[in-house]
């Protein structure tokens, strides 16, 4: 009878998740990034997203792994083409029919992938990329929606470009939402693209940070990032701005409506708040954001300039631990899950506010409980050689969660030693040679987390059952559940 229980308890909470949704009317996106050493099986990530309401889904490539996981699913799509595709797309149409033909039409059809938009790169006027992409922006969106066009989906699959929000500003003379405008030196092709996007049908995709302001600004006003309310609220032609999330949007609404297109469809294509990485970086503040945030633009309220449903994708779905940590340690936390599909806070999608546990993957199978630690038999003699095999293994693995402010920044020096030699040895599939550091290691069964410093352990992919087991306890809780409905 335990799996009759396990049953009713799963399809019964995910009865109460999806009927929240739907009384609300609403539905919540969400990014799924794919840069991380052991990632999970797609077929299960899909059934996870299907499980927790979510119906959006936003994808940062093509990727066929995820593609053939969503067929048959009434998840909306948004396929992405990476920045370094840009000039391809750009200079050739054919380069774009092909890729349209193969990534999408492959796909797109009755039964398939609920494919709806196509985002040609990711944030490519972020000043740090120098104008690397500008001259290729246009071309390659408007080769994409021919492309989509030619292949008979244009009506239906649109393409936009999701922009990092450095491409509008307030002026530091007036730094009040109304007086937003694109930024000069990419204005004039921002307009372009915003005739095209409005001939098109395509909405403006734009990404926005409320921590980043947080973390690269130490005056910031903390609660100000949040939204219960703040005690240094912006004040504006009448209006008032208690959050950054609004003014911030209403940035870019009023730069649009200097442009000519104050009506103009906007899509928030990444918004959430990173668990470690960082002093502000932790569990606590990233469920305050995300609640918060859902149920303002769960409420329809919208933003003073904007009324209404504000649709978004939260950012994001799983932890990456091969990002690059160039904009901070924090990057490789994002995810509302852990990177074993573990949710790392309760969240109520709906908006509501309810004390509503996320569903994690299920059947995930690990590798086996046994950890690379310092050897402390050995650590006087080989001392002097210590820094340098800390920093070898945080090279090349994930050690971000040692930073200061962030969940492993109590660990002593040996500490740090053993969380950077597990680390290098789980990131490498627990092979016994990658537990040595000139004799300074050794394998442990014992598990030497410490209280909010956790040392992982991977995911194991030597076994189908990584695979098969969760869709299998999946397919048996919704026949008994399907039985159980046809009985009453």
């Amino acid at each position: 009878m335990a799996y009759l229980d396990y049953c009713y308890y799963h399809n019964y909470t995910l009865f109460l998740v999806l009927a929240a949704l739907l009384s609300q009317g609403l539905s919540v996106g969400v990014n799924w990034g794919t840069m991380a050493t052991h990632q999970l099986p797609a077929e299960m990530v899909v059934q996870m997203l299907k499980n927790n309401g979510f119906d959006k889904l936003k994808l940062f490539e093509a990727d066929d792994r995820i593609l053939n996981a969503l067929i048959g699913t009434e998840i909306e799509v948004m396929l992405a083409i990476p920045n370094n595709m840009l000039k391809e797309m750009s200079n050739d149409i054919d380069a774009a029919i092909s890729w349209v033909d193969a990534n999408v039409t492959t796909y797109f059809y009755s039964g398939g992938v609920n494919i709806n938009y196509v985002a040609v790169g990711n944030e490519p006027t972020l000043q740090t990329y120098n104008g690397t992409y500008l001259n290729y922006m246009l071309p390659a969106l408007k080769n994409i929606q021919e492309a989509l066009n030619r292949a008979g989906h244009g009506d239906r699959i649109k393409a936009t470009i999701p922009f990092n929000a450095d491409v509008y500003f307030s002026p530091e003379s007036n730094p009040v939402p109304s007086a937003g405008d694109f930024r000069p030196e990419v204005r004039d092709l921002t307009l372009e693209i915003l005739q095209f996007l409005h001939e098109n049908g395509g909405p403006f995709t734009v990404n926005i940070y409320p921590f980043l302001s947080l973390y690269g600004n130490k005056n910031f006003p903390i609660d100000y990032a949040f939204f219960e309310g703040s005690s240094t609220p912006i004040r504006d032609q009448g209006l008032t701005y208690t959050n950054v999330f609004d003014a911030n949007f209403d940035t870019l609404v009023s730069a649009l409506d200097k442009a000519g297109y104050p009506d103009m469809d906007i899509k928030v294509g990444e918004v959430g708040w990173p668990t470690d990485g960082d002093m502000y970086a932790n569990v606590k503040n990233a469920m305050r954001f995300n609640q918060g945030l859902l149920q303002h633009i769960m409420s329809g309220v919208g933003t003073p300039l904007r009324k209404g449903k504000i649709d978004i994708y939260l950012f994001s779905l799983i932890d990456e631990d091969s990002k690059s940590v160039a904009p901070g340690n924090f990057e490789r936390h994002w995810g509302i899950f852990e990177f074993d599909g573990k949710p790392k806070y309760q969240l109520d999608l709906a908006g509501m506010q309810e004390n509503r546990e996320l569903i994690p993957v299920e059947g995930v199978k690990y590798m086996q409980k046994k950890w690379c630690v310092l050897n402390p038999d050995v650590l006087k003699d080989l001392e002097d050689s210590l820094a340098d095999n800390i920093d070898y293994a945080c090279s090349l693995s994930d050690c971000t969660a040692l930073g200061y402010g962030c969940s492993c920044n109590h660990l002593s020096v040996q500490g740090n030693a053993s969380y950077a030699f597990n680390m290098y040895y789980q990131v490498n599939s627990q092979n016994v040679w990658d537990c040595d550091f000139d004799g300074l290691a050794m394998i442990t069964d014992q598990d030497p987390s410490d209280g909010s410093c956790e040392f992982p352990i991977m995911i194991d992919y030597s076994s189908s059952d990584v695979l098969h087991t969760g869709l299998l306890w999946t397919s048996i809780c919704l026949s008994v559940y399907v039985s159980f409905l046809l009985l009453v």
